[in-house]
């Protein structure tokens, strides 16, 4: 079984790359929507939920792991794999890293997250490490978590305010953009739109569904323990009408959705 966490509603992108690789293997979806957004909260705070949430996936019986959060990745995945050693831990900035490192030409990039991850120079760090040679340029661009979850991913003012965030970006003429916030697929219409066809735009899900197939399939016993249905299980902190809608968008499914206190 595949634990699978975000601050919110963005982590279900995630979700539905797994489920179309892994589509028996269930999973336990945790979005905590009462704490959000994480872009602007502390490293010490953002470990201590994270913590938390693992905490219940683990008594739900998953093994496996995926931060399907950008912020929490730079700043709590190594912690909770110090933590829990148990655990087989992903988070989508390494699988976000090696992305851009495999598909630049160039050697040009650019990352764009929330304020607590561009700070954090992880994806910098992560990238460069891959290959010293790739220029990493980034941008923060807070608004765009809360523009997915009021579910303005078509609206012409959120064009607006790409144009206005990635403009410095067109300018350093990358080839290839990666989308550090799993909130921001929902608008890669709108990003892909305003950076034209000369960049790449590249969201981790993907490459992270891919690579936990990959692993799983070497072991499978990883697999093995599941709910008692056998289904998938969807959990948030606190739960709304909103919510429901964007995760049914985003799934292309209506999913059954419990609110639970940490």
């Amino acid at each position: 079984m595949i634990g699978i966490f975000d601050s919110g509603v963005g982590g279900l992108t995630v979700v539905k790359e797994i489920k179309k690789l892994l589509p028996d293997v269930p999973i336990v979806y945790f979005g905590d929507t009462a704490r959000l957004p994480y872009g602007n909260k502390s490293r010490e705070t953002i470990q201590k939920y994270s913590a938390e949430i693992v905490d219940f996936l683990k008594s739900k019986g998953c093994r496996t792991i995926v931060v399907a959060c950008n912020t929490a990745s730079a700043l709590a995945a190594d912690y909770i794999r110090e933590k829990y050693p148990d655990l087989k831990i992903y988070d989508v900035v390494s699988t976000g890293a090696e992305a851009v490192a495999e598909t630049t030409k160039s050697k040009k990039v650019g990352v764009i997250g929330t304020t607590a991850t561009i700070n954090s120079s992880v994806y910098k760090k992560k990238i460069t490490e891959l290959d010293s040679n790739i220029e990493v340029f980034t941008k923060a661009c807070p608004l765009f978590v809360h523009l997915v979850e009021e579910n303005w991913t078509r609206r012409p003012e959120t064009r607006k305010i790409a144009r206005t965030y990635l403009r410095d970006l067109k300018l350093k003429k990358i080839d290839t953009l990666l989308l550090g916030c799993t909130h921001y697929p929902l608008l890669e219409k709108i990003i892909s739109g305003v950076m034209g066809r000369r960049t790449k735009v590249i969201a981790s899900g993907e490459k992270l569904a891919e690579e936990l197939k990959k692993n799983l399939d070497k072991r499978p016993a990883r697999i093995a323990t599941r709910s008692v249905a056998g289904g998938d299980e969807y959990f948030v902190s606190d739960l709304t009408e909103h919510f429901e809608r964007l995760a049914e968008k985003i799934l292309g499914k209506k999913a059954k959705i419990e609110k639970i206190m940490l």
